[in-house]
């Protein structure tokens, strides 16, 4: 059976519907709490230099920071792993 162009505006509103249901069944905290004033120096600095570009310099400064903690006696949760994976 094909579909007639009204049913498939109507499948795709409907899709559209679900997949906003599924989005916001969990909802987003995010891994680390930047002020607004770091938020937006980021926003200008993807945009003059790219996503990517500052998305790796960002991982960079916070890998290294983050070595100079003593991590290796922590464990994360299944989930919690799952979770920072998500947003890497």
């Amino acid at each position: 059976m094909k579909a007639t162009e009204l049913e498939s505006k109507r499948f795709d509103k409907a899709l559209d519907e679900i997949l906003d249901l599924f989005n916001n069944l969990e909802s987003d905290a995010p891994i680390i709490d930047f002020g607004q004033d770091v938020l937006d120096n980021i926003a200008r600095a993807k945009k003059k230099y790219g996503d990517k570009m500052v998305d790796e310099k960002i991982n960079t400064v916070v890998r290294e920071m983050l070595s100079w903690l003593d991590l290796d006696d922590v464990q994360l949760d299944p989930e919690e792993e799952e979770s920072d994976q998500e947003g890497s």
